[in-house]
């Protein structure tokens, strides 16, 4: 399952994984408990696949930095838990992307992205290739 349906529920815990979507917003699975829930499109939600991570010279894909912690960690959970002091994250973080933007990227950011990843590899989902290839492929032969 790619990150294009894996959302991010604002003040609901964890990751849910996109059912379908309704007239009115959209059913989505818990990836920690199973449980199905109906969000409003009011709920602020955000889908893993478009959000980005600052640096000093860019904004970084998040399957990107999951794809680097998947590297570091030979594709296990991480060896940092969420709850772990501010500074022990900050320093497993500056390990994945040594050039991340301090001031723009909070411990509280740190700390989502560790428990995400961690969520995702529990279910099985490590592909964090990138989703658009088949787009590229396409506005590339239009183009000709």
């Amino acid at each position: 399952m790619a990150l294009d349906k894996i959302l991010s529920i604002g003040g609901k815990p964890g990751l849910f994984k996109l059912l379908t979507q309704t007239r009115s917003g959209f059913v989505g699975e818990s990836l920690l408990d199973g449980k199905r829930i109906t969000v409003g499109m009011r709920s602020n939600v955000s889908v893993l696949s478009e959000i980005a991570i600052y640096t000093l010279e860019e904004e970084v894909p998040l399957r990107e930095v999951f794809q680097k912690i998947k590297e570091k960690e030979n594709g296990n959970k991480t060896g940092i838990s969420h709850k772990a002091e501010k500074i022990e994250l900050e320093e497993y973080f500056f390990e994945i992307l040594p050039n991340y933007d301090e001031d723009r990227v909070y411990a509280s950011d740190i700390k989502k992205i560790v428990q995400w990843y961690n969520i995702l590899v529990d279910n099985k989902i490590t592909d964090f290739a990138e989703a658009d290839n088949d787009k590229a492929v396409v506005e590339t032969s239009e183009e000709e």
